[in-house]
């Protein structure tokens, strides 16, 4: 019960007050499964990525951080191969930071801007990791690369980058896709 009132009122506070570059939806057909998006950041070997996110909540939300995964590949030293994150709002304290107070809005900017800023002091991917803190022009080279095959939608267009980054927000646009 407490899961589904946090839930409405999440959803709620997204489509009146949308996020630039995040965006959320209660899976059709489940109570607990969000599909989620996120615009990599501007400047970033992600920028202009959107990259896709499975969120899913537990019966003990918000009191137990939920299961977020990425869908979309990504290469990042936080990232593995089958899209699991380290990020410390992930995990329970004492060894991560969740606490019930965080809304999935929050979470998902939180990740938006691992992907810009990895920690390659706490990595999934050691091989990503060092090559971030010792090849960085190699990691971005790569970063971007992934970027360009598995989360740029549309490649073919021929778009300025500022059209592009318009027209990726307006995909994202909560008002659209939230399912309330």
């Amino acid at each position: 019960m407490q899961r589904m009132i946090r839930m409405k009122k999440e959803l709620d506070m997204i489509s009146k007050n949308p996020q630039p570059g995040i965006s959320f939806s209660l899976r059709e057909n489940s109570a607990d499964i969000f599909d989620a998006s996120i615009l990599g950041l501007e400047g970033t070997p992600y920028e202009s990525g959107v990259f896709k996110l499975e969120v899913q909540l537990s019966d003990k939300y918000p009191f137990e951080p939920p299961r977020v995964e990425f869908l979309t590949p990504v290469y990042h030293p936080n990232v593995d191969e089958s899209g699991r994150i380290c990020l410390d709002l992930l995990r329970m304290p004492p060894a991560g930071s969740w606490r019930p107070t965080i809304l999935l809005g929050g979470l998902l900017h939180s990740l938006r801007l691992l992907l810009a800023q990895p920690n390659p002091d706490d990595p999934l991917m050691l091989g990503i990791a060092e090559e971030f803190k010792f090849n960085n022009t190699e990691y971005i080279r790569k970063a971007k690369d992934w970027t360009k095959k598995y989360a740029i939608q549309d490649a073919t267009q021929s778009t300025s980058t500022s059209a592009k980054r318009k027209h990726d927000e307006d995909k994202l646009d909560p008002h659209k896709r939230v399912k309330v």
